[in-house]
């Protein structure tokens, strides 16, 4: 083997979007540098862990040192790219794994990565520093549920959604009365809580960033346009459903709003790696949705087009990230 740097990109995962963060992890891994690393194909779910090549299963990975076997050699790994969107890649489960290990990954750290997750807790703190955000409630599981209570609490419509989940997996615009209790059970299917969220009529927009070192690069906003009823899941993966436009047609003076509010919720969160946080705008106000500490990176996902906006490719970043995690790990 030569010496290049081993890279693990990780995907799978054990949510609803194992299949989105498989198809993440395909589109990193093809754009490591095979000059400079030497990626390998890591893939999660439950205990099985296992390196794949031409997607098929080449070895497992010994958890006691994330290393693998092959060809009678031991492989082990100098930094982890996590495309693991949802637990255990999303929520600092595998970040406080590879802290023990003291091997660098690509995301936010443990505590970042499991604030933003919740979306009920890191709504509350970001609430402190005067992010503008929908009104909502938290409800458990198994909790009694008031529907006529909600309402008055919230008007109607109402977004419910599960507290720490993604890709739009369980989400419900509740419309009437009636819809709110089953509403609340489909999000409780995604997560024990269920966060009751005041709707507020705007148009969706989304900003991606990342922090290399002492440079910050804010990436082009998106805007998402969609003839369903919200940018559910099909109007995310279904090809034709929306339309994204990179970049944002705002005025030069709202586009810059949402790319410093993003870049201020980023040192908020103490966020690390590449995250995308999402907006609705209303009477030129960004109303924050939530933060993404391991986006979509597909390649029809909002990262790589918004880094293609920018004249830079997939490549380059990765490569930053990786060489910026292998200088910190020195």
């Amino acid at each position: 083997m030569n010496n290049k740097p081993n890279i693990a990109v990780i995907a799978g995962g054990d949510s609803s979007e194992f299949v989105i963060s498989v198809k993440s992890g395909a589109n990193v891994f093809n754009a490591v540098d095979t000059l400079k690393f030497n990626p390998w194909l890591i893939q999660m779910k439950g205990k099985e862990w296992a390196v794949f090549q031409n997607d098929k299963k080449v070895a497992e990975i010994d958890k006691s040192d994330f290393s693998f076997q092959l060809n009678g050699e031991k492989i082990s790994f100098s930094f982890a790219y996590i495309t693991i969107h949802g637990t255990p890649g999303e929520d600092g489960i595998l970040q406080a794994y590879f802290e023990l290990f003291k091997i660098p990954y690509s995301t936010c750290n443990v505590h970042s990565s499991s604030l933003t997750f919740n979306k009920w807790f890191c709504n509350n703190y970001l609430r402190s520093y005067g992010v503008k955000m929908a009104n909502s409630i938290k409800i458990s599981k198994d909790e009694k549920i008031n529907a006529a209570e909600i309402i008055e609490k919230l008007g109607l419509p109402i977004f419910i959604k599960p507290n720490a989940g993604g890709s739009s997996f369980g989400i419900t615009k509740v419309k009437t009365l009636d819809e709110v209790e089953p509403a609340i059970e489909k999000a409780w299917k995604e997560s024990n809580e269920a966060l009751l969220e005041q709707f507020i009529d705007g148009a969706e927009f989304t900003c991606g960033l990342v922090k290399i070192g002492e440079d910050k690069i804010v990436f082009p906003v998106t805007e998402v346009i969609t003839d369903n009823e919200f940018f559910d899941f099909e109007a995310k993966y279904t090809p034709g459903v929306a339309q994204e436009i990179t970049p944002a047609r705002l005025p030069k003076d709202l586009f810059e709003k949402c790319q410093f509010i993003s870049s201020e919720i980023y040192d908020f969160c103490e966020c690390e790696g590449i995250v995308r946080i999402d907006y609705i705008l209303k009477d030129n106000e960004f109303y924050f949705l939530e933060v993404n500490t391991t986006p979509g990176m597909t390649s029809t996902s909002f990262i790589p087009q918004q880094i293609a906006a920018m004249g830079l490719t997939l490549k380059e970043i990765i490569s930053r990230i990786i060489d910026d995690g292998l200088t910190q790990n020195l």
